[in-house]
């Protein structure tokens, strides 16, 4: 893919006929972080972005009509200023298209909708071994002071 500049990245919500382009930049992002294919994991996310009902949303960019990456993003209550913000769950642009601007306009409209729906801020996570993407992060957005942790469910 050539290069190419911000300003001729579109990015909208994920619809249905996105299917096939969604599952191939969603395969490229699991395979980034070591994920198997699994097609009930596809199955279930294009089931949420697709279900007005469910939290989760989509976002694809676009670089002249074809689509370069994907965001997954949802809302969340902040009761610490009884409000919430959007958390991006997943951002991932094709490798051909690194350097097109996709990225960086996913979190734009991504900060515009929390601008639209009154959140807070927009939050997400990444590893830190992750330089290119952090690269774009520390441009448009605070590096927080937070550690992340999980906790294994107990039974």
């Amino acid at each position: 893919m050539s290069a190419a500049t911000e300003s001729t990245v579109t990015v909208r919500l994920i619809a249905e006929g996105d299917r096939a382009a969604w599952g191939e930049l969603y395969r490229g992002y699991r395979d980034f972080y070591g994920k198997p294919h699994d097609a009930a994991v596809y199955d279930t996310v294009w089931g949420w972005l697709m279900d007005a009902a469910h939290e989760t949303r989509g976002l694809i960019a676009e670089v002249a009509g074809v689509p370069v990456g994907i965001g997954h993003f949802r809302r969340f209550a902040r009761p610490i200023d009884a409000g919430h913000g959007l958390y991006l769950d997943d951002l991932f642009t094709a490798e051909a298209a690194r350097g097109t601007g996709a990225g960086g306009a996913i979190l734009d409209r991504l900060a515009e909708i929390a601008a639209e729906e009154g959140a807070t801020l927009v939050r997400w996570i990444t590893a830190d071994s992750n330089a290119t993407a952090r690269r774009l992060y520390d441009r448009v957005a605070t590096h927080t002071p937070w550690v992340t942790y999980d906790l294994a469910p107990r039974h």
